[in-house]
């Protein structure tokens, strides 16, 4: 979104307190020193209550400022978003169009009402107070029209890997997932309809970070960067035609991979790939509405350790049907199948999802404090294991 405004001649500047490491008194002098007359404010489930205190001592050190919210959150909980008397303007969906209509409109005095995919307060006909919901933003369907991240507003020096100095740096390729997981919030935010960057798009930011920033590794953080082979192809036959040696890693499911395919993606650079196993239960995964198999998650995982990729298996725990037989032969495959990393998450309900209308029209919701869904607190309870016991079985 900065790279869009820097684009359109409006100055931008990116604070990010988390890797500044900022307490409040310090984000309240960075916040004065700036001046800004708009202040944007990202928030995911786990971290709006910090996002609302934000925007709380945004207001309080800039009171004339107008304050946008934007994020997993508040795209599905714009109402209650709103119920932050700090935050002016929610963003709702993929936020780059909006945020220079809005940017536009706040500049122009221009009716809020003429901005699509934005959510504030107004005034009903008798003078009451309402949420004003816009239209829905168009998704973006050429992303290619997209800048490149404007990394340069970043403090690139303070991102490390458990505290060490990285030449790493992260790239999107695509948006949205044609899957049905029932717990993916990516897709309910950026649709089923996947969109991709071209390959000479993908590759020329690619080149640049390697050959103008000196970066040796990239993480590709699509929904599932391998749900294309004849993409991924295009993408590796270009970096071996660069003769970039360069390290990557990336998503995938495990019944999109051949052996072919993974001895390309090795000759390319490809080093670490992140596979989404979930459960042994055949039937969990079908409740999941994970459309893959027990045998193509062994598969997946054998041939990628034949081809000497390395990989993290993702493992969700503690469903509401889950008992403790079915985790026990969890942990158990997740063993057999020789990972080189395995992540174990507690199953969360994100607002937005399948998963979460699901439990919350059972009644299954134990915890309504949003900074604890960050899936390392159980939310609910299964069949046979209260939430004491679900947090022994994640250790």
């Amino acid at each position: 979104m900065a790279a869009v405004l820097e684009e359109n001649g409006i100055d931008v500047d990116v604070l990010d307190g988390s890797a500044l490491d900022l307490t409040m008194d310090e984000l309240k002098e960075e916040i004065k020193i700036r001046n800004s007359d708009i202040v944007a404010i990202t928030a995911l489930t786990p971290t709006f209550y910090k996002a609302c205190e934000t925007a709380e001592v945004v207001k309080e050190v800039l009171p004339n400022c107008t304050v946008v919210m934007g994020g997993y959150h508040p795209t599905f909980e714009f109402e209650s978003t709103l119920e932050c008397e700090a935050v002016d303007v929610v963003v709702r969906g993929e936020g780059e169009i909006t945020i220079l209509q809005l940017v536009k409109a706040i500049e122009n005095c221009d009716d809020l009402a003429t901005v699509k995919g934005i959510a504030y307060r107004g005034k009903d006909d008798h003078d009451n107070i309402v949420t004003i919901a816009t239209p829905a933003q168009d998704i973006i369907e050429d992303l290619d029209s997209l800048p490149w991240p404007a990394h340069h507003l970043l403090p690139m020096e303070k991102y490390k890997i458990m505290e060490i100095a990285s030449n790493m740096i992260t790239m999107i390729t695509s948006r949205g997932c044609p899957m049905q997981c029932s717990f993916c919030s990516s897709a309910a935010l950026h649709g089923r309809k996947m969109r991709t960057r071209s390959t000479k798009d993908i590759v020329d930011e690619m080149e640049h970070y390697y050959r103008d920033w000196g970066i040796d590794t990239i993480a590709f953080m699509d929904d599932t960067f391998t749900i294309n082979k004849k993409k991924v192809r295009e993408i590796c036959e270009e970096i071996l035609a660069r003769k970039m040696d360069i390290m990557w890693g990336c998503t995938a499911r495990v019944d999109n991979l051949d052996e072919d395919l993974l001895n390309l993606m090795k000759d390319a650079g490809c080093i670490t790939i992140f596979m989404g196993v979930e459960s042994a239960d055949q039937q969990m995964l079908d409740k999941m509405k994970k459309q893959i198999t027990i045998e193509k998650t062994k598969r997946a995982f054998a041939i990628s350790n034949k081809v000497g990729i390395h990989t993290i298996a993702s493992v969700a725990i503690g469903m509401p049907e889950d008992t403790k037989e079915s985790i026990k032969n969890t942990l158990a495959f997740v063993k057999k199948l020789k990972p080189n990393y395995a992540v174990f998450s507690l199953a969360t309900p994100y607002l937005g999802t399948r998963f979460y209308k699901e439990v919350f029209e059972k009644k299954l919701i134990k915890v309504k404090d949003f900074s604890k869904y960050t899936l390392a607190t159980p939310i609910f309870e299964t069949i046979d294991l209260p939430r004491k016991k679900l947090i022994e079985c994640k250790k």
